[in-house]
């Protein structure tokens, strides 16, 4: 019926068996950004915000975040991450988070990497939203992925 892997023959949603499948090294980054004033992007940098460290909690709640994937999206599996990381560059008026996660398994770490990157620009926003409600959540995308049978992808 359709070619989507996690619906059957039937159109009913299931989850893909990776079991006949190769592990393999793969990883993959995500990235997004929080647009903010100027005002809130200089507490945000400086940690002197009133919920203290914005940064420091958003990159555990990230790395948490992308450990938890399997339990969040149904037709994820849930992985052993051998590594997952979240950094943040400044903008003028944003700032960048891009996470990364890798593994040796049988199947991809998109998602993994999509979910850290998500919650640790949803942290910023609790962490930050008492100096500023309008703060603008963009731009959350895969940037690139390794391995796998589909091979390595970059976003252009």
């Amino acid at each position: 019926m359709s070619k989507l892997t996690h619906l059957d023959e039937t159109g009913a949603a299931r989850m893909v068996d990776v079991g006949g499948k190769a592990e393999t090294l793969r990883s993959a980054t995500a990235g997004g950004r929080i647009v903010m004033s100027p005002e809130t992007l200089e507490a945000v940098r400086n940690g002197s915000g009133p919920k203290g460290d914005v940064l420091a909690t958003a990159r555990i709640a990230g790395i948490m975040a992308a450990k938890k994937t399997g339990e969040l999206i149904p037709m994820c599996h849930p992985l052993g991450l051998d590594s997952v990381s979240v950094d943040f560059t400044f903008a003028e008026n944003a700032v960048t988070v891009t996470a990364r996660a890798s593994l040796t398994a049988k199947t991809g770490v998109e998602m993994e990497a999509l979910t850290a990157a998500s919650i640790a620009l949803l942290t910023i926003y609790d962490m930050a939203k008492a100096l500023e409600k309008g703060m603008v959540i963009e731009q959350v995308r895969l940037i690139e992925k390794t391995g796998g049978k589909s091979g390595d992808w970059r976003a252009e």
